[in-house]
Parts: C-alpha cells; sequence; structure tokens
C-alpha cells in the first residue's frame, strides 16, 4: 500500500513539473500576456540576444520599469530589480532627495553654496560638489585615518542619509560613500571596508521608487519636487561633444529623430558599469520611469537605448 501511494505521489509531481514552465533564470514571474512585466522581459531579452557577441549574461543586466499614467496606481514590473550594484553617479540621485528632506525638516541651511554644489551634483555630475554634499548631510568630512573608536563615532554619522532612506521602507541599498574619479584615501578608504563590502550599492527597482515619488511630488513637497525635476531635466536632442552626455549618451540615444518626448534622468558610469534612471513623457500621453544599470559593459553604450527602444515601443500597449 506504502509503495503504490509513493508511486503516485512521484507520479503527481513528475506531471507537475511538466505541466507547467520552469522558473526563468532571472527569477521573474511568469508575465501576463500584455503585461508590463511581458514588456520588461521581452528589453531584457532583446538586449541579450542583440549583445550575446559581446557576452553580456544575465547577471549583468538589471531593469525596473514603472508605469505612472495612473499617478495614484503605478505599476511596476522589474528584471532582476532588487540586485545590489554599484550605483556610479546614480546615487547622487539619492543625496538630491536626501538634501530637499534636510532643507524641509531644516536640519540644513538652504545657502548658495550648497545651492551651487546640489545644482553641479546633477547637472554637471561632479564629483568634487557631491563630496561637499555628503559633508554637509552627515556633518562628517574625509581626512587621515582616525582610531578604531573615533572611526565608529564617524561612521555613525556617515549612515545619516541611510537610516532616512531606511525610515522609508528602502532596502538592500548603501548611500553612504562619496564619489571619487579617482581611488578614496584615509577614513573614506576605511569606511569602504578591506573588501569594499560597505561600498555604494543601489538596486533598480528603489532607485525607480525615489525617482517616481520625485516625479509625483511625494518625495517632499511639491515645490522641492519641481525644483528637483528642473535639475534632471535633459536636453536630448542635436548633438554632444561628449559620449558620455547625460543627455546623448544614455536613455537619450533612444530619443534621437524623435519629436515631442520629454526627458529626466540621472545617469552615471564608471570603467566598468553604466546606469540611467530616466523619466520619460511620451506625445501619446504614456508617462514612465525607467531604470537600467549594467555592469562589465561599461563600452557598450547601446545596451541601456536598446532597453529603452522596446519600452518605448511597447509602453503604449501595455493593458
Amino acid at each position: 500500500m506504502k509503495t503504490k501511494l509513493i508511486v503516485a505521489l512521484l507520479a503527481l509531481v513528475l506531471s507537475c513539473m511538466t505541466a507547467y514552465p520552469q522558473t526563468r533564470s532571472w527569477f521573474a514571474p511568469a508575465a501576463v500576456p500584455g503585461s508590463l512585466q511581458e514588456l520588461v522581459d521581452n528589453a531584457a531579452r532583446t538586449a541579450l540576444t542583440k549583445f550575446a557577441d559581446k557576452k553580456l549574461t544575465e547577471k549583468q543586466l538589471s531593469i525596473t520599469l514603472i508605469d505612472l499614467r495612473d499617478s495614484q496606481h503605478p505599476v511596476t514590473a522589474s528584471y532582476r530589480g532588487n540586485e545590489r550594484i554599484y550605483p556610479a553617479s546614480v546615487v547622487k540621485l539619492f543625496y538630491l532627495g536626501a538634501v530637499h528632506r534636510w532643507l524641509e525638516d531644516k536640519k540644513i541651511q538652504e545657502t548658495d553654496e550648497l545651492k551651487r554644489a546640489v545644482r553641479d551634483m546633477i547637472v554637471d555630475s561632479s564629483n568634487e560638489a557631491t563630496q561637499y554634499v555628503v559633508d554637509v548631510l552627515t556633518q562628517t568630512t574625509g581626512g587621515f585615518e582616525l582610531s578604531p573608536k573615533e572611526m565608529e563615532e564617524w561612521q555613525y554619522k556617515r549612515n545619516a542619509v541611510n537610516r532616512y532612506y531606511a525610515s522609508m521602507g528602502y532596502t538592500n541599498i548603501n548611500v553612504n560613500q562619496k564619489t571619487f574619479c579617482e581611488d578614496a584615501y584615509g577614513r573614506e578608504k576605511v569606511s569602504r571596508g578591506p573588501n569594499g563590502e560597505n561600498r555604494n550599492k543601489l538596486t533598480t527597482e528603489a532607485t525607480a521608487r525615489l525617482l517616481s515619488e520625485i516625479v509625483t511630488g511625494r518625495a517632499v513637497t511639491q515645490a522641492r519636487s519641481g525644483q528637483m525635476m528642473e535639475l534632471l531635466k535633459r536636453d536630448y536632442t542635436g548633438t554632444s561633444k561628449d559620449n558620455d552626455d547625460q543627455g546623448h549618451g544614455f536613455t537619450g540615444i533612444a530619443l534621437q529623430g524623435m519629436s515631442g518626448v520629454k526627458l529626466w534622468s540621472k545617469a552615471g558610469w564608471t570603467s566598468t558599469t553604466r546606469h540611467d534612471a530616466a523619466y520619460i513623457e511620451l506625445p501619446n500621453g504614456a508617462k514612465f520611469v525607467l531604470v537600467t544599470f549594467t555592469t562589465d559593459h561599461a563600452n557598450e553604450r547601446e545596451i541601456i537605448p536598446t532597453v529603452a527602444r522596446v519600452v518605448i515601443d511597447g509602453i503604449a500597449s501595455v493593458k
């Protein structure tokens, strides 16, 4: 009797395995035809296929898309959207949001120098400006190494921005490091940990959430959200002498030749990463946030616009 029962259970398990498709390698849920998830999956698949000869793999690509046509009921879909990835200059978007929250709560003063630093941090993606902003937010400074006790106190202060986003329900991110063109020294270097385990990390889902909250005025007041949006606005038309220009070198590549499209974004790149967090409005009324991170393919400038083209072509048809 026991033998027959075991055989029956095995048969049931085998029938279930053949009746249902196996989980896809990027752990995305099965997409409903015509859904936002299907569109994101298609964008990822298109990029992976197009750049297969460049050895682009699933683990080197992350995408999150938020449909904001109904701003009261946004719809989100992701491809590896909760993977922790070194964010390059996209982390400056989080410092931008924190500055306006600190100003709103009167924790810091709005000075001309802070205004200049915030503008340069976002518009020109200046690392030097970012270092100033992080010092203002956390009341810390760089410099020579500290004793273990002093370093502990310094690190607690430096985590002020992390604590804020954690209180807002953001998870799986780290935003307590300054940005540098060259390597850091002293306490900045020590704070990263011996193996870089404390480096800045972001997910495309967290980044897309923050950008959507700025767009919809939920991050802080509507007036402050408007100030942030003004800094994030990009002109993708015409040409640029800089191949890594935020308006022309990332999602903006996909918009060349299109009319009536509006773009706001924060992009960044390093020798190994290439990322863009973009908000796009199309003439047909579509409004969406698209965040794409790539790793180990910084020289492949077309990966991000390839994803954007698929999304732009399909967003209006999503149910």
